[in-house]
């Protein structure tokens, strides 16, 4: 029974014994494996740790409702404001003249300038084919100096008749068809006299001069072209004083009187000067109840153009203290300017009378004092007491 025992214990033993692998104990490189792992795990842990410690660091732990808002601000300005009235008007030349021809019918020759021409006065500037009206003038002309030396005989003869008619060897009756006849010849000389001055003005017509100096506006016609009496060739322009013409609402009457000085800009290049008012109706317009005014504006070197627009601006009234912010700081119902300045990082709400609008910059009364900070960005966010992060920009 104790052997029976004693052999099952030995079986057990051997059984549980670990079985012999045949392998080598571990070496070097197993231990460089194990470190590198070791180090790898340690690495990723660390950077594991480091998001998540930069993930908490932006983590916003303030409510929104009590953080500063950034906005945008600008200091208010101190200074002066007087009242405008501003106009659309146009430049128009001081001279215009429509150059063709008034007698005559005929075909174009030449036309010797183009627009932008300088002319003066007196040049050509076109020529027409009026051979006929020449030579009907030569014929005229040779007419009457025939009829003129007939009628000198004539009268002569007339002279000598009534000499004989004294002494009684000619009748009154000769003499007084002979004087009948130097009369009549006489008026049929004036009558080509007459002709020959319109064959002359046609002839003249025939060569088209510039009425005055100036410039070519517009050319109409080429050589070759038929134009007929009242038709234009060419336009001359005199512009070196350029009349500028608009027109004022009835009350404004007192503000466009003669003398007044207007400032004056040419969009079309930029020129800006100043000149007094020349000349104003005397009664508004029935049907637009506007008042005709008119200011003649030197234009020696011909910068300003005609037929173009020109912005005229009257100052009236008297300076006055104001506050100037950018037009985009507010919102302007009426005659009330409505904005938001920066206290000591609050926001506060004011209400502003306005005295006017110039160039994108408002003026106010006041009441708002210069070197306010005034909001310019970021006010349609703000409510009254919001704190805010101000960040101050140029207008």
């Amino acid at each position: 029974m104790t052997s029976s025992k004693s052999q099952k214990l030995a079986e057990h033993t051997e059984t549980a014994a670990p079985a012999d692998t045949g392998l080598p104990p571990p070496g070097p490189d197993a231990m460089r494996v194990r470190l590198v792992i070791t180090i790898g795990a340690v690495v990723l842990l660390a950077v594991v740790g480091a998001l998540y410690e930069r993930a908490v660091a932006r983590t916003n732990h303030v409510a929104l409702v009590d953080a500063p808002k950034p906005v945008a601000v600008v200091k208010a300005e101190g200074g002066s404001y007087r009242a405008v009235r501003s106009y659309i008007g146009s430049t128009q030349a001081w001279d215009s003249a429509h150059v063709g021809p008034q007698y005559v019918s005929a075909y174009v020759g030449s036309v010797l300038v183009r627009p932008g021409a300088v002319v003066k006065q007196g040049q050509v500037l076109a020529t027409l084919d009026c051979r006929n009206s020449s030579a009907e003038e030569r014929e005229i002309a040779a007419r009457a100096k025939a009829l003129e030396q007939r009628q000198t005989a004539v009268e002569h003869e007339a002279a000598r008749v009534e000499e004989m008619t004294k002494g009684g060897f000619a009748s009154e009756n000769e003499a007084e068809q002979l004087s009948a006849r130097s009369a009549s010849e006489k008026a049929e000389i004036e009558s080509l006299r007459a002709s020959l001055v319109t064959r002359g003005l046609e002839v003249d017509d025939c060569i088209l001069r510039a009425p005055f100096n100036g410039e070519v506006y517009e050319r109409f016609v080429d050589p070759g072209a038929y134009v007929h009496p009242g038709q234009a060739m060419v336009t001359v322009i005199d512009r070196f004083t350029v009349r500028v013409s608009a027109d004022a609402p009835e009350d404004d009457f007192a503000f466009v009187a003669p003398g007044t000085t207007v400032a004056i800009e040419v969009p079309s290049n930029g020129v800006k000067t100043e000149a007094k008012v020349s000349r104003r109706a005397p009664a508004a317009d029935d049907n637009t109840r506007t008042v005709h005014f008119e200011i003649d504006v030197p234009n020696a070197k011909r910068e300003i153009p005609a037929a173009t627009t020109a912005r005229l601006t009257i100052q009236v009234g008297t300076p006055q203290p104001a506050t100037i912010v950018p037009l985009r700081a507010a919102t302007v119902r009426g005659d009330k300017a409505t904005l938001f300045i920066a206290d000591h990082g609050v926001a506060k709400r004011v209400t502003v009378p306005v005295l006017g609008e110039q160039d994108g910059r408002l003026y106010l009364e006041p009441k708002l004092p210069a070197g306010a900070q005034v909001v310019v960005e970021g006010r349609a966010l703000l409510d009254e007491g919001d704190k805010v992060a101000t960040k101050e920009v140029t207008k």
